[in-house]
């Protein structure tokens, strides 16, 4: 009687996981961000830069107080302008 014996290495990653629900644009920015495509999502997470603390709006009206306006009269009406003149997309699903 012969007795094969043959052996495997075998390497089992274990690791926590969480299931997250994203909405489709942050899914699709998450996938462009992916540097190779064997890359993983927690991967590219884990790359991203996240600041400590967020802005408030109190640190930002410090700001504007400290340095001035961050855009000039002139940049602040042409926005306006280009806000009043926006128009809803045209409705793809209506028929003529």
């Amino acid at each position: 009687m012969q007795i094969d014996i043959s052996a495997h290495s075998m390497h089992i990653a274990c690791m926590a996981t969480k299931t997250i629900s994203l909405k489709l644009e942050a899914y699709e920015r998450l996938k462009r961000a992916r540097r190779h495509p064997a890359e993983s999502f927690s991967e590219v997470v884990m790359r991203a830069n996240w600041d400590e603390e967020p802005v408030t709006a109190g640190d930002y009206l410090r700001l504007v107080r400290e340095r001035g306006p961050s855009y000039s009269t002139e940049e602040l009406e042409r926005l306006a302008a280009f806000k009043e003149s926006d128009l809803p997309p045209a409705d793809k699903w209506q028929t003529d």
